[in-house]
C-alpha cells in the first residue's frame, strides 16, 4: 500500500513512475541510475532499515537523485535521515505532499511545501483529509509473491487494503500516536471496495485489512465488509483491533464472522497489569481473557500479538504468558517471532515522555535507529537473546510451532530454576491446530 496509493496520486497527475518492491524484487541499477527522484516508503521499522540501505546505494549509484523518505518511521527518524541519507521526509497523510514535491522538482522550483521536511527544519506531520483515488498496483509484483492465507486446507492468494489510516488511541509504545496525535482518516467506501474488486480479479481469495485498528470507525468498517460480502461472497477477511474495542463492540463480532471474518489480530502485549499500565494500553489482564472468550464465542480465531520483553516484564511474567498460551490452546495462533519481540523505542516515541522508562534507557543507537535499553534483571536480556536465536533456527528449519513453543518453555523454566533445560512433554490443544494465519508473520 505504501507504493500503490502514491502511484495512484502520481499517475492521476500524469506521471509514470516505476516501483521497486525491495523485499520481493531484485535491484534495478539501470533505472535507479537515471532516476531524478526516489521515494522510499517506511511504514515500519524493518522497512526503515531496508530503506536506509537502499538510499545509501542510490547515493553511490546516482548522487544527484533526490531521496525522500515517507511514512510513519520517516517522521520519527527525521533527524537521522536528513543528516545522513535523505533530502526530504514526509509523515502522516503523505501522498499529497509527495505529489507536490515531485511537481515542484519537475518545474525546477525549491519552494517550501507543507508537510515536507528538509535539513535544518523541524518536520511536522501532514494531517489533512485527502481525496483518495483507487490504489494502483500495475507496476507491483503479482499477488503470488506476497503473503498468503494459510489454513489446514490450502494457501490462498491474499490482498491487502486499508479502510482507515492513523489511530485515535495513544498507546505509548506505538509509533502511530507521535505522528497522528489521536487522529484517524477513513478511506471512502467505494475506493476500498473497488480496490478489493481489483484484487479479487487478480486472484485474491482473502483480504487482510491493514488498518491500525479496524474498529476505530466500526460503522464505516461494517458497511465495507457487508458490501464486500454481497459483491464477493467467496472472499474471507481478517483485521486488527484493540482488546478494548473487541469488548466495546462485542455485539458486532458474530456479524463479522457471518460476513467472512476468520481471524482477528489483537495487541494483547502482556498479561502483566504493570506492563500494560506502563504502556498505557487501555486494557487489563482480565480484559484479555474476556476478549478471547467473546471472539471465540463468535466463531472467530483470535491471534494475539505480544510485546514479550519490556523493562517491566519479569521472568515470572514471561512464564505466565507461556502458560496462558498453552492452557488456552493458542500455540498455533501466535507466530513464533512474538515470543522474541522486544520493546522498540524509536526517536520521537511517546514513551520517552514518561519517567518510568528513564532508569533503563540507554543511548540512541544509529545502527538500529532506536534507543537501547537494559532490563534490571540480566537474566531477561540473556533470555531474549536465546529465544531470538531459537526462534530463528526453528523458522529456518521449518519446525512445528508447538515443538518450538515447548523448547522456549523448557529454556525459560531452566533460566528460572538455574538448571539445564529439561524436556516438557505435553499434547497440543486441539482447538489451535487449524488456526488460519498469513504465511509471513509481521509486527511493528
Amino acid at each position: 500500500m505504501g507504493l500503490a496509493m502514491p502511484m495512484a496520486f502520481l499517475e492521476q497527475a500524469g506521471y509514470r513512475p516505476f516501483t521497486l518492491e525491495l523485499p520481493v524484487e531484485g535491484w534495478d541499477a539501470g533505472r535507479v541510475r537515471h532516476a531524478r527522484f526516489a521515494g522510499i516508503s517506511v511504514p515500519m521499522h524493518t522497512a526503515l532499515r531496508l530503506g536506509v540501505r537502499a538510499a545509501e546505494r542510490i547515493r553511490r549509484e546516482n548522487p544527484r537523485c533526490h531521496i525522500c523518505f515517507y511514512g510513519i518511521y520517516a517522521l520519527l527518524n527525521a533527524e537521522y535521515l536528513l543528516e545522513h541519507v535523505a533530502d526530504t521526509v514526509i509523515g502522516g497523510e503523505y501522498e499529497e505532499p509527495l505529489l507536490r514535491l515531485v511537481q515542484s522538482m519537475h518545474q525546477g522550483k525549491e519552494d517550501a511545501i507543507q508537510g515536507v521536511g528538509r535539513r535544518g527544519e523541524i518536520p511536522v506531520p501532514y494531517l489533512r483529509r485527502l481525496s483518495f483515488p483507487v490504489p494502483v498496483r500495475s507496476t507491483l509484483p503479482a499477488l503470488r509473491h506476497y503473503a498468503r492465507l494459510e489454513s489446514s486446507e490450502a494457501k490462498l492468494l491474499t490482498g491487502y487494503v486499508e479502510a482507515t489510516r492513523g489511530c485515535k488511541h495513544l498507546c505509548l509504545h506505538c509509533p502511530i500516536p507521535p505522528v497522528y496525535h489521536g487522529r484517524f482518516f477513513a478511506v471512502p467506501q467505494e475506493v476500498v471496495l473497488e480496490d478489493i474488486r481489483r484484487l479479487a480479479e487478480a486472484g485474491a481469495r482473502h483480504i487482510t485489512f491493514g488498518d491500525p485498528d479496524f474498529l476505530n470507525g466500526p460503522t464505516h468498517s461494517l458497511r465495507i465488509v457487508r458490501t464486500m460480502r454481497e459483491r464477493f461472497p467467496h472472499l474471507t477477511f481478517d483485521f486488527t483491533a484493540k482488546v478494548e474495542h473487541l469488548l466495546k463492540y462485542r455485539s458486532l463480532l458474530r456479524e463479522f464472522a457471518g460476513l467472512g471474518c476468520i481471524f482477528i489480530v489483537s495487541a494483547v502485549e502482556s498479561l502483566s497489569d504493570t506492563v500494560l499500565a506502563n504502556l498505557e494500553k487501555g486494557h487489563t489482564r482480565a480484559d484479555v481473557y474476556e476478549a478471547l472468550r467473546v471472539v471465540r464465542s463468535a466463531g472467530i480465531v483470535l491471534r494475539p500479538s505480544l510485546l514479550a520483553f519490556t523493562p517491566w516484564t519479569t521472568l515470572d511474567d514471561y512464564i505466565e504468558m507461556l502458560e496462558f498460551v498453552e492452557s488456552e490452546g493458542l500455540t498455533e495462533c501466535i507466530d513464533l517471532i512474538q515470543y522474541a519481540v522486544r520493546l522498540l523505542i524509536p526517536p520521537g516515541s511517546a514513551l520517552l515522555s514518561r519517567s518510568a522508562i528513564h532508569p533503563y534507557l540507554g543511548a540512541l543507537a544509529p545502527e538500529t535507529l532506536s534507543y537501547s535499553w537494559r532490563h534490571p534483571d540480566a537474566r531477561m536480556d540473556a533470555l531474549h537473546e536465546r529465544v531470538t536465536v531459537l526462534v530463528g533456527q526453528s523458522v529456518a528449519e521449518g519446525a512445528e510451532d508447538y515443538l518450538t513453543f515447548l523448547r522456549i518453555k523448557e529454556l525459560t523454566l531452566s533460566v528460572r530454576d538455574d538448571r539445564p533445560a529439561a524436556r516438557v512433554a505435553q499434547a497440543p490443544q486441539a482447538f489451535s491446530r487449524k488456526a488460519p494465519r498469513l504465511t509471513e508473520p509481521w509486527f511493528c
